[in-house]
């Protein structure tokens, strides 16, 4: 089964799994509700549209630069309460990642994931890396990104992204059938924000696998 490989790297990335009121947490890797988000986005989707087709390619990510973890603390003055009448001050912490690189992939059938591959050539919508403030440097777009693969031979077999070759070990994480437990698996538009669990796997990757060179199969060339 094919697989679609797209690059998340910027200055500033955020994916957040339990995020509530004043406190904005983030995963140390992509959400798969983030990246299905961007990749409606891409289509021009509007956030009322069904996304169950996206949910359902089993997604991976390789961690090629994990990046630093930071907190923004903000503050606001005079904020109208929930009862509209009583003001106060608000605190908040917001945590993102600085500097991070990931190859994220998704397997399933080769039409959606050949739109997919054109749509992140020229997206309809802004693209952004967990927040809208968080903008993709280089562009996730890959044009070797869709290859005849399987997820787990596509995230291993692809060249590093920021370098010549991978100073340490990299984690790998796979959707699977058991493992550790997520909550980022959209369960309906997300205008909804409803969202249920699934499984993944997480393993080491030896730095001595990642190739320097193109990938050793063939490249899926799409028409644009």
């Amino acid at each position: 089964m094919p697989t679609l490989l797209l690059r998340l790297q910027g200055p500033l990335q955020s994916w957040g799994t339990r995020s509530r009121f004043d406190h904005r947490d983030t995963w140390p890797y992509p959400t798969k509700s983030g990246v299905v988000g961007l990749l409606a986005a891409a289509l021009g989707r509007d956030r009322k549209e069904d996304v169950s087709d996206l949910a359902a390619l089993r997604m991976g990510v390789r961690v090629d630069r994990k990046g630093v973890l930071k907190v923004d603390y903000q503050t606001a003055q005079s904020v109208l309460a929930a009862d509209l009448e009583a003001k106060r001050d608000v605190q908040s912490w917001r945590y993102f990642l600085s500097d991070a690189a990931f190859l994220v992939g998704l397997e399933g059938e080769r039409t959606p994931l050949e739109a997919l591959h054109r749509a992140l050539k020229r997206p309809r919508f802004p693209l952004y890396l967990g927040r809208k403030s968080y903008v993709p440097s280089p562009p996730p777009f890959l044009p070797d990104g869709l290859v005849e693969a399987s997820l787990e031979e596509a995230l291993k077999g692809y060249p590093y992204l920021v370098g010549k070759a991978p100073p340490d070990d990299l984690l790998l994480v796979l959707e699977a059938e058991e493992g550790r437990l997520v909550y980022d698996q959209p369960a309906g538009p997300f205008s909804e924000r409803r969202f249920a669990a699934r499984y993944v796997r997480e393993e080491v990757l030896p730095k001595e696998a990642v190739p320097e060179g193109p990938p050793a199969w063939e490249v899926t060339r799409v028409a644009h």
